[in-house]
């Protein structure tokens, strides 16, 4: 099943800015599609893949930063290719 995902990484650290661009680095050199705004990264792909993906980087960040959140919102379908109508 395809599966979209936001998501929203917020280190609690006064140095957070490189830990959330490594995060996105990782996030970009994956083989799903990445897509970045200023407000958080939608990546898209297959749903087990891309949650195995996802737990592997952010244990990896959790490792490197004091104290780490993540936002994360599903659906369940591909929506990469979304296109507002109005």
């Amino acid at each position: 099943m395809k599966a979209s995902i936001e998501l929203t990484m917020s280190p609690l650290q006064s140095d957070y800015e490189q830990h959330i661009i490594n995060f996105i680095k990782a996030l970009r050199n994956s083989k799903f599609t990445v897509m970045e705004n200023p407000l958080a990264t939608q990546i898209y792909g297959e749903f087990v893949p891309l949650m195995e993906f996802l737990t592997k980087e952010m244990a990896a960040s959790m490792e490197k930063t004091k104290a780490v959140l993540f936002y994360i919102k599903v659906v369940t379908t591909d929506r990469s290719d979304y296109e507002p109508f109005f």
